[in-house]
């Protein structure tokens, strides 16, 4: 499937023409739909929007696909206690770096069992976190 041009909308028919207004039938044909779940690409336009507003409870406008969360793979490793740590760093590096939704790299890290001490240092580097951020605005 390629990807739509900005300029354009994709726009699904989900919902059938039956028992609603004649004309409401007649623009879902001259948006270029034929059948149920049927997409087309039309302009970007006011002429077109204002058609897919009439008809907006019969179609949807569909955006770009995005994989599923679920296939980017884990964030974070957990490690049995008593696991060595170099055993630990191989299985971090196994794992493939996962681009956040705002642009920033979510790292792999290593969450180990044994660590008392994982839970405050995190809470420490958020609190380091939050006050650059305070003071960079």
């Amino acid at each position: 499937m390629t990807k739509a041009n900005p300029a354009t909308l994709r726009i699904r028919w989900i919902r059938s023409g039956i028992a609603f207004n004649r004309k409401q039938k007649e623009i879902i044909r001259s948006l270029g739909l034929r059948r149920l779940h049927h997409v087309v690409e039309r302009p970007d336009n006011s002429v077109v929007r204002g058609l897919i507003a009439k008809v907006a409870h019969l179609v949807e406008v569909v955006g770009v696909e995005t994989p599923a969360a679920r296939t980017l793979g884990p964030e974070y490793v957990i490690v049995p206690a008593g696991v060595p740590e170099a055993v630990a760093e191989e299985r971090v590096a196994q794992i493939p770096e996962v681009k956040a939704r705002d642009g920033d790299t979510a790292g792999a890290g290593v969450a180990s069992e044994s660590d008392p001490g994982a839970k405050a240092a995190r809470a420490e580097s958020r609190a380091e976190e939050s006050e650059s951020e305070a003071e960079a605005s």
